[in-house]
């Protein structure tokens, strides 16, 4: 008991000098310390309150305005950050998605944003996303937009960092990522999300793994905190069976039909005057399959194209040829992708 008593007295001499010499970091390090361990003495109304005094009005509307974060994690390994925290500013005219995705997207946004009234009615808002799709079909993109919509910053989860050599060391990574999640609300993206997601019977993958996918899911699965979890695949067949029952919702990406195609090139080429006689829908024929962020790539390619030759409008030509060179892109990647497999 004594020793206790000397502990939080050197704290609070700690923080006292951390406020006087407006040491923010060191601040912010030992009151998560000190909500931390009034946790693990089970005094949780005390740490509740703690948390609520610390992190209320953390993250103000004001572009200017710097928060004060909790500790970012590190890897114990290399040192490597396990997460990033941005904030965006954006909208649903951000992005080109169908129908029925934005409709869902926005769906999720007002249960958060109306999560008292159902709380009265015994229900809860959805907190934890699967997005699933092809690569460049705006899966990144939907989780800034929510970040921005719904006022809570992005913590971008660094999958390169997570894994770690050292057996054991990969789940200890996924816990100090919860840990972190739970000192505030946020747009938590775990992108990639295959990459531990994958199924427990792969022969391929070392007993490490399975051990990381089951720790994984234990975590999402018992995660009651007040932030957003998405995780975002391109390869949904590679995930677990067990991982998808663990999503409150599961919301596809497909590749742009024809007249969202229209639309993604009318968005990026509006930079650049378009000579006579452009032919939108051309385009959109011409880039059958691309995503959305081919379409992007693309478009970059021609209007570099046309400033670099000295014009300040965009031919058809232009984009035409940028097509070309895109689908010769696609192609150099799906021979890549099947060299892999086999």
């Amino acid at each position: 008991m004594e020793g206790e008593n000397k502990m939080n007295s050197e704290k609070l001499v700690k923080i006292f000098k951390a406020f006087i010499e407006k040491n923010n970091e060191a601040f912010y390090k030992i009151a998560w310390e000190i909500i931390d361990e009034e946790k693990r003495k089970k005094h949780h109304l005390l740490a509740t309150q703690l948390k609520r005094i610390l992190t209320e009005n953390s993250f103000a509307s004001n572009i200017n305005y710097t928060p004060q974060l909790p500790p970012i994690p590190r890897d114990n390994e290399k040192g490597f950050r396990l997460l990033d925290v941005k904030k965006f500013f954006m909208d649903w005219n951000d992005a080109i998605l169908a129908i029925e995705t934005e409709e869902t997207l926005k769906q999720i946004v007002k249960e958060l944003q109306m999560e008292e009234i159902l709380a009265t009615y015994g229900l809860k808002p959805k907190q934890k996303i699967l997005f699933y799709g092809h690569s460049g079909t705006g899966k990144t993109l939907s989780a800034k937009i929510l970040s921005s919509v719904i006022s809570y910053p992005l913590v971008y989860v660094r999958f390169e960092s997570v894994i770690s050599s050292f057996l054991g060391e990969t789940a200890s990574n996924l816990r100090k990522i919860f840990d972190f999640i739970e000192k505030g609300k946020w747009v938590v993206l775990f992108d990639e999300f295959d990459i531990i997601g994958k199924q427990r019977d792969d022969p391929t993958e070392h007993g490490e793994i399975k051990r990381v996918v089951n720790n994984f899911m234990l975590m999402l699965e018992n995660y009651e905190g007040n932030s957003l979890i998405i995780a975002s695949t391109n390869h949904p067949h590679l995930l677990d069976v067990g991982v998808w029952r663990r999503f409150d919702e599961i919301i596809y990406f497909d590749l742009p039909d024809k007249e969202r195609r229209k639309k993604i090139f009318e968005k990026y080429l509006r930079v650049l005057k378009k000579e006579k006689n452009f032919d939108f829908d051309k385009l959109s024929e011409k880039s059958e399959g691309f995503s959305g962020a081919d379409i992007e790539q693309t478009c970059q390619e021609a209007l570099k194209m046309a400033i670099l030759n000295g014009k300040d409008t965009v031919s058809l030509n232009d984009v035409l040829n940028a097509i070309s060179k895109q689908q010769k892109r696609i192609a150099a990647k799906r021979v890549l992708k099947y060299e892999r497999t086999y």
